[in-house]
């Protein structure tokens, strides 16, 4: 296996990983009848948790299924508690204990609570996330949540070298370019097709979400709370604003905050080359050197791609299963066939007419980073396989990759921008709220907007959906009812982003290609950086 392509590799990898996960998920993870554990209290720490959680003694049952997991704590001098985790069709079968095997009566003390996610039980409730962590979950998810530790280890090893990666890149390919003129041509191209392409992505979502109407006839009356405060949509711009001027660089680079970093580099960049001269020489010579020391880090890294994506997949299946895809079955289609048109259609097209590369043997080059972005469900994560595929696997010149890579890592989402349409436009017609076509544009323009804010981490996008649900007048906590199909549709998307990033890297280089043979193109004056 190891003679095989790395495309190869990680292809065979994710697949082994998800039909591993699966088969766990299928023989593993259900108890019929629960399993019941004597706490002494004290102390509680698992690998994974952040810290060791103190509990109350007690007696502790849970039932651990792909669908939900029940929980009942009767802790020493207190009332007994009911927890559920799962979608909101199970509020009213929580309140009323119907078709749930609890064990014993349910006493007027007990107090029934429900959560839609594990990550939000550990957010409310720290001392039930920890005993189910140590006690109750199903040996499938034990393997499952083993995986992921050992998956998010390469995530980390790539997010290790992002950073430096993303610095030393931008500034070797905004000192290469010679003339701040080219630079501003360069912007003005990149960010117009990330215009075009989010609108064209979000008019696919409006077309085909119309067409299906995937929630009609749903009915819903009951929604669980969504764990995201809203904000509105010129607070959320106003914020990017203040994120591209960061008051302490090396603070923005301790703290990870992408845009930051791009803006100060990119202003950097420019001011080297309006210097010129021996400086401007120099300084490009250190950041080329660094460059080229981090791109060889990143090709060594590349290398576990295949193992991190086999636990990341097996991660996901095992946990989750394929039980995930008939639930919210027409609203998964409709996303799944909108990302499909814009990934297999709208942007190969554009790749054929206007890059006028093959759409077929450019994927194939892409194809460690389309697969890695699949399987992580981050852009930001996935970005350092990204440059390194551009750059030598399609034959995209360092300034161009360097360049447009990382702005769209930040700005260009087409599959979130997509994803949120539909998502609304569902949420909408499940709770039988009719959107006029005019607001059915303000959902439009509020996606393209709320895109750009949206971080290249996994949920981003269901985060800043409150911000289109707020301008349509629907309820922020009706998200609760797509949640638990969110990360699914994540891996998606996130593809899609990449996928739309990379393609935007070959129209860019071709159009720079046009100028630079066209007989008006700038010829450098003497003194100028010109490398």
């Amino acid at each position: 296996m190891l003679r095989m392509a790395l495309h190869w590799q990680i292809l065979c990898t994710m697949l082994l990983g998800a039909a591993l996960g699966l088969t766990l998920n299928a023989v593993g993870s259900r108890q019929p009848e629960g399993q019941s554990t004597e706490h002494p209290g004290g102390a509680v720490q698992r690998v994974g948790m952040s810290r060791a959680v103190q509990v109350t003694a007690g007696t502790m049952w849970s039932l651990d299924t792909p669908e939900r997991i029940l929980i009942q704590f009767e802790p020493q001098g207190d009332s007994p508690r009911r927890i559920v985790v799962g979608d909101h069709r199970l509020i009213e079968q929580l309140l009323n204990d119907e078709g749930e095997p609890w064990p014993g009566d349910a006493g007027p003390d007990v107090r029934r609570e429900v959560v839609p996610t594990l990550k939000q039980l550990e957010a409310a409730d720290l001392q039930a996330y920890a005993l189910f962590q140590a006690h109750g979950r199903s040996w499938a998810r034990c393997l499952g949540d083993w995986s992921k530790l050992l998956g998010d280890l390469f995530l980390r090893l790539l997010k290790m070298i992002s950073i430096p990666l993303i610095i030393t890149s931008l500034l070797s390919g905004v000192t290469g370019l010679g003339h701040a003129n080219r630079l501003g041509k360069m912007f003005g191209r990149t960010i117009l097709y990330y215009l075009v392409t989010s609108l064209l992505a979000i008019t696919v979502g409006l077309i085909l979400v119309n067409i299906i109407n995937p929630g009609l006839g749903g009915g819903v009356e009951e929604i669980a709370q969504a764990n995201a405060a809203g904000k509105g949509l010129a607070v959320v711009l106003f914020e990017q604003l203040q994120n591209m001027i960061p008051p302490n660089p090396f603070g923005a680079v301790a703290g990870g905050n992408f845009l930051s970093i791009i803006a100060f580099s990119l202003m950097f960049g420019i001011c080297t080359i309006l210097v010129g001269g021996v400086v401007a020489q120099r300084i490009h010579e250190l950041v080329d050197a660094t460059f080229q020391v981090m791109m060889k880090f990143t090709l060594l890294i590349i290398r576990l791609a295949p193992v991190g994506v086999f636990f990341l997949m097996l991660s996901v299946t095992a946990t989750q299963g394929a039980g995930i895809f008939r639930t919210l079955g027409w609203y998964m289609l409709t996303v799944t066939c909108a990302l499909a048109v814009h990934a297999l259609i709208v942007l190969p097209g554009i790749l054929h007419f206007v890059a006028k590369r093959n759409p077929l043997e450019y994927a194939q080059a892409m194809s460690p980073a389309l697969l890695t972005a699949f399987s992580s469900a981050s852009s930001n994560g996935t970005l350092p396989l990204t440059l390194t595929s551009v750059e030598k696997r399609a034959g995209i010149s360092n300034r161009v990759g360097s360049f447009v890579l990382p702005l769209g890592a930040t700005v260009n989402m087409d599959g979130t921008a997509l994803y949120e349409v539909v998502a609304v436009l569902f949420i909408a017609q499940l709770t039988g709220h009719d959107l006029a076509l005019s607001q059915q544009v303000v959902v439009a323009i509020t996606a393209l907007l709320a895109s750009i804010g949206a971080a290249g981490i996994p949920h981003a996008g269901l985060v800043m959906m409150v911000i289109i649900l707020q301008a349509v007048g629907l309820p922020t906590e009706s998200q609760g009812l797509i949640i638990a199909v969110d990360r699914v549709l994540d891996m998606g998307r996130t593809a899609v982003n990449v996928w739309s990033d990379s393609c935007g890297c070959a129209v860019v280089s071709r159009l720079e290609t046009q100028e630079a043979e066209s007989p008006k193109a700038y010829v450098s004056r003497e003194g100028d950086l010109n490398i």
